[in-house]
């Protein structure tokens, strides 16, 4: 990195406690991280200085592309992930994109990426769909199932009946096509009924 002319490599760090102390002293514009580091993983480091420096661009360059830890550094902000195997090329490419405020994913990590995101707004719509054959009174008793209320919880908050809530969350178990509680309950989570 440090032969094109474009870039300058201000530090290097052994491990993630000194890339994070690096990141704070120098304030980069991209931090080219690995999820295997000693004392602290790349991981953590992506996510404090995403918390503590919001401008700096991570791209995570490691031997890893397992779902997992494609996630993890994705959800800890990282904007982008290259895999160590890539050619010299790719990674600089990532170095400038990332630069430029773009994201960038290795391609066959993309390809998962985009499974997922496609997987998780199917099951977001299948979701909706399923609540909204549900009452206004039924969406409460739901929202007070989701929150871990027993039966007579629910019937105290909403001033009906025990056998008025357990016919509600009947009717909630059939609609959602769940078989408990705590399916009803990732339902109404995963739709943002509950915080």
């Amino acid at each position: 990195l440090a032969l094109e002319d474009d870039i300058e490599v201000v530090g290097q760090a052994a491990d993630g406690g000194e890339a994070i102390w690096l990141a704070r002293t120098l304030v980069p514009d991209v931090l080219l991280t690995d999820i295997n580091m000693p004392r602290v993983d790349g991981i953590a480091v992506t996510r404090t200085v995403k918390r503590e420096i919001p401008s700096v661009g991570i791209v995570v360059l490691t031997i890893y592309h397992d779902d997992a830890s494609v996630f993890e550094a994705i959800k800890a902000g990282a904007t982008g992930y290259i895999l160590k195997d890539s050619p010299l090329e790719e990674i600089v490419a990532a170095v400038r994109a990332i630069h430029r405020g773009d994201g960038l994913l290795h391609p066959s990590v993309a390809a998962r990426v985009l499974a997922e995101f496609n997987r998780i707004a199917t099951q977001k719509a299948a979701d909706m769909a399923l609540l909204s054959e549900l009452t206004d009174r039924e969406i409460e008793v739901l929202k007070e199932v989701a929150t871990g209320k027993r039966n007579r919880e629910i019937a105290e908050a909403l001033f009906i009946s025990e056998k008025t809530v357990k016919n509600h969350i009947s009717n909630i178990l059939f609609k959602l096509q769940c078989n408990d509680r705590t399916e009803a309950a990732m339902i109404a989570a995963r739709q943002g009924l509950v915080e």
